[in-house]
């Protein structure tokens, strides 16, 4: 249509009969005159406006269920990651409650001893299978350690360093078959070698063939001259078991280690040996079980004449 003086002429009338009816139906409610074309209107359009709605919600339903499940999943990413964060917390906090109470144990241990100790972490452990039974340490000589010192931690004798780097070195084990240190009974202050064999316990050489030694009994190092490669009192185990060996002139004993091997973590360097040898106070005080194990002595017949018994 041009754009004319008649043209804009009918599109006010037009708007103007619009706003005429719309006020009539608006005054007219329920009575108005129009509302038979509206309902007529209605009828028409009505199938029309449903089937467009009915072809639209299947789309916006499957949008909806769209949004909904990323929604879902992005809930469910952010649980995984916060309970993955709980989990790396939790096994951080049970870590370090584990060192902390090794590291209570070693102080104790040094401080029964006397001994002046560098803490240190194993960071690799040799094979169990080869030359020796070794762990690396994350302490070396610029933390003043040097070879031959005593390593311990909280149930006692690790080993000795053999090898020192910088920031590392490098501890022979007490399990090592190719270890040896001297020993020293609890009380009786029979001395021996004390060898690794593996996995196995340790093989203990009393020098005394004639010792008195049961299982139970607990042995300490004997300590070395300076304090090097071992200071004097460190618990080593207890007696499994006494060989027979008649007419020897040492006796050959079994002695399981305090010290679990293949579960090193925290470890403590002897920087600094005792003032005074502190026999066997390192040791913890003694068990009902380790007491028991003492034999009783025999008690004599009544109508026993008596009689001279020879030692063993």
């Amino acid at each position: 249509m041009r754009d004319t003086r008649e043209s804009r002429l009918l599109l006010i009338l037009l708007v103007a009969v619009a706003f005429a009816l719309i006020t009539v139906d608006i005054k007219g409610g329920e009575d108005s005159p129009l509302g038979g074309a509206r309902r007529a209107a209605a009828s028409a359009l009505g199938p029309v406006e449903r089937g467009a709605a009915g072809a639209v919600d299947p789309v916006a339903g499957y949008v909806r269920a769209i949004r909904d499940a990323s929604t879902h999943q992005q809930r469910l990413d952010q649980a995984t990651r916060e309970n993955a964060e709980l989990r790396q917390r939790l096994a951080s906090s049970d870590a370090a409650t584990g060192r902390t109470k090794q590291l209570d144990e070693m102080l104790r241990t040094a401080g029964a001893g006397g001994y002046t100790v560098k803490a240190a972490q194993v960071i690799a452990i040799g094979p169990a299978q080869g030359f020796s039974w070794t762990i690396t340490i994350d302490a070396g000589s610029d933390d003043g350690l040097t070879r031959d010192m005593t390593v311990i931690n909280g149930q006692g004798l690790v080993g000795r360093i053999t090898t020192v780097a910088p920031t590392t070195a490098t501890v022979l084990l007490a399990s090592d078959p190719g270890f040896t240190a001297g020993v020293r009974l609890e009380g009786n202050n029979e001395i021996g070698f004390a060898a690794g064999q593996g996995t196995g316990p340790m093989k203990i050489q009393l020098l005394n063939g004639r010792a008195q030694v049961k299982e139970g009994d607990r042995l300490v190092t004997f300590g070395s001259h300076s304090g090097r490669p071992f200071v004097p009192g460190v618990p080593v185990g207890k007696v499994v078991q006494v060989e027979a060996t008649p007419g020897q002139l040492t006796k050959t004993i079994q002695v399981e280690p305090f010290v679990q091997f293949t579960r090193l973590d925290l470890v403590g360097v002897v920087v600094v040996p005792p003032r005074t040898d502190p026999r066997d106070a390192v040791l913890p005080p003694a068990t009902a079980a380790t007491t028991a194990a003492a034999p009783a002595p025999a008690a004599p017949a009544a109508a026993a004449p008596p009689t001279t018994t020879g030692g063993h």
